[in-house]
């Protein structure tokens, strides 16, 4: 592949193992983000550090994004000194962040204006599927830029899927959400049962993660409450964020939906107690 100039907006949990493989793959980094620090390590190995976003996109091919809340999509692409401010004709944006279908579809609409194509494109896999490059990455958008951009993302995962047009990716990871959600009530409840009736935890974990109880979080994140790690590979707070617009675009669809709703209020009281800052898994904490 070719090596491009490449804009990457936030460094965090997930953003800056993200960031590195294309470092890695040898594309030139133009880094912002808003704690310069978080981003030390990729500036040390050559990566080029910008002021705002706008100077990110004008200096570069295509900007990926992943930032915290929709406000912050927002800013970073449409504020004063944001990413389609500094753009050009014949760029790719890609928002990686978890956030509004209607919002990516707006960024879309005011991207195209430009000659500017926008892709929202979240992720599903947590700091370990960042770190080793295998995050699944649900696509919305036009399918030329999709496809424009597809061997970048095949740097930063190995299940990559074209789900549709414009805030499709982001409807795509909202059924995401929703599956892990109530997922990581049955994965406690199931280490609560087995604790409570004196098994060794391990074990149990043998047996039930290879059958028909088998998940993602049960694999990666029940090991993790065994330990009592509860440090973030994906914050409590963003994932009250994510379920928020989960509830609200089943509102406007007229969905109910009475299990996600049920993990929001537990997740939210967790938070209460100060565990926000904390990794999904610490719902493991609710019972306690």
């Amino acid at each position: 592949m070719q090596t491009m100039k490449i804009g990457f907006i936030g460094t965090g949990v997930m953003g800056k193992s993200m960031a590195r493989h294309l470092q890695e793959a040898g594309h030139q980094l133009f880094l912002y983000t808003r704690t310069k620090e978080k981003a030390e390590e990729l500036l040390t190995k050559g990566a080029v550090w910008c002021q705002t976003p706008a100077e990110v996109s004008g200096q570069t091919d295509a900007v990926f994004t992943i930032v915290g809340e929709p406000h912050d999509v927002e800013e970073v692409y449409l504020g004063a000194e944001g990413i389609l401010a500094g753009g050009r004709k014949g760029q790719v944006v890609i928002d990686m962040t978890t956030s509004q279908p209607s919002l990516a579809r707006k960024i879309y609409e005011q991207a195209k204006a430009k000659g500017i194509d926008a892709l929202d494109a979240p992720v599903s896999g947590g700091d370990t599927g960042a770190r080793n490059g295998t995050l699944a990455i649900m696509v919305g958008g036009d399918k030329a830029a999709f496809e424009k951009v597809l061997p970048l993302l095949q740097t930063l995962g190995s299940n990559i899927i074209y789900q549709g047009e414009a805030g499709a990716g982001q409807h795509t990871k909202m059924s995401n959400q929703i599956a892990i959600a109530t997922n990581m009530i049955g994965v406690c409840e199931a280490l609560l049962y087995a604790q409570k009736a004196g098994l060794d935890l391990d074990s149990v974990l043998k047996s039930i993660s290879t059958g028909a109880a088998g998940s993602w979080s049960l694999s990666n994140l029940a090991p993790r409450m065994i330990r009592g790690d509860f440090a973030p590979g994906f914050y409590v707070k963003h994932f009250i964020k994510d379920m928020r617009i989960a509830i609200e675009e089943s509102e406007k669809m007229g969905l109910e939906l009475p299990g996600l709703s049920l993990a929001k209020k537990m997740y939210e009281e967790l938070a209460s107690r100060g565990e926000e800052a904390s990794g999904t898994q610490a719902l493991f904490k609710y019972w306690g």
